[in-house]
């Protein structure tokens, strides 16, 4: 289904008004966030399916110290909105001069006059305004004062608890990309601008397109088994390491080198989404270019086994 991305509040197109939409920052559109729209949409499926979401997430506004967290940043969290049956995403502007507006204001002026919502979902833990300052039940209540309907959705729990993405996160930095994938209902991505290294992985023999994670977050630096969907939408398969590269000792910010199989197009300022499936190995050590080259070879090979055996690839 088509999908269409609004950035401004302020101006949305009269074709856009009258939806109902689920509320949230929806980092990595996890099963739990999943569930919270389709529950919506089971309350009201007459009407066009909405989102509203900030961007960037309120933390990275009011912490930017912290390191980077995000799952998804805003193109893919919108591709998997949309693949979710979302019509349109409302994606709001998260800075200082929202981060003031009052909860009375931003369920007035944007979700009622603005956007012109009929009904609002979210889940028990949605919080808004200033300081935080608007809770559920307050939601609910001015939700009703204003003619729009509103569904509080009971979080989705398993043995472990509810979804999260503190949980994913969590997943993925421990070195768990299997299980990661099943509680987003997909492979972990990173999406990214291919940028020129330095080419030692083409003098290595593995040529490598380089992704600087930039705003994502830092998964368990290592290696591991990918697939990589092109801008022409073609999947290939690869091998991926993530880290800061010690045999070579760069001493730079970690990056995404992947090495697609059987491929030798150039990638340059294209963009490319990378899954992760496995971590084959932890980053490590080597003692000089030659043990490095031969691992990298070992690791090609495992990657493309642990693929082959696998029927969604």
């Amino acid at each position: 289904m088509n999908a269409t991305l609004h950035t401004d509040w302020r101006t949305i197109p009269v074709h856009a008004r009258g939806a109902v939409a689920a509320l949230g920052n929806f980092d990595g559109v996890h099963l739990g966030h999943a569930h919270l729209v389709r529950t919506l949409h089971q309350a009201r499926p007459d009407e066009p399916l909405a989102v509203v979401t900030f961007e960037p997430h309120p933390r990275e506004l009011f912490r930017p110290q912290d390191p980077p967290f995000r799952l998804t940043l805003p193109e893919e969290r919108f591709s998997a909105l949309a693949a979710l049956g979302v019509k349109h995403v409302f994606q709001i502007r998260f800075d200082e001069a929202f981060s003031q507006m009052s909860a009375e204001q931003f369920v007035e002026d944007v979700l009622h006059q603005a956007l012109g919502l009929r009904h609002i979902a979210c889940g028990h833990d949605f919080a808004f305004g200033h300081r935080r300052g608007g809770n559920t039940d307050f939601l609910a209540e001015r939700a009703c004062e204003l003619g729009m309907g509103f569904t509080l959705v009971p979080a989705l729990t398993d043995t472990n608890g509810p979804y999260s993405s503190t949980r994913i996160r969590r997943l993925l930095q421990d070195g768990y990309p299997e299980r990661a994938a099943l509680e987003l209902g997909r492979p972990w991505s990173v999406r990214g601008i291919v940028r020129h290294g330095d080419k030692r992985g083409r003098l290595l023999g593995f040529p490598t397109a380089n992704i600087q994670l930039g705003r994502h977050l830092e998964p368990a630096r290592g290696v591991y088994a990918t697939t990589v969907r092109l801008e022409d939408g073609r999947l290939c398969r690869g091998v991926a390491n993530i880290g800061r590269r010690p045999t070579i000792n760069d001493g730079q910010e970690s990056r995404l080198e992947v090495n697609l199989f059987d491929f030798d197009d150039d990638l340059y300022g294209q963009t490319l989404s990378v899954s992760l499936h496995t971590l084959l190995r932890a980053e490590k050590r080597f003692d000089g270019l030659d043990a490095l080259k031969a691992q990298i070879a070992q690791d090609a090979m495992q990657a493309r086994v642990i693929l082959d055996q696998s029927s969604e690839f």
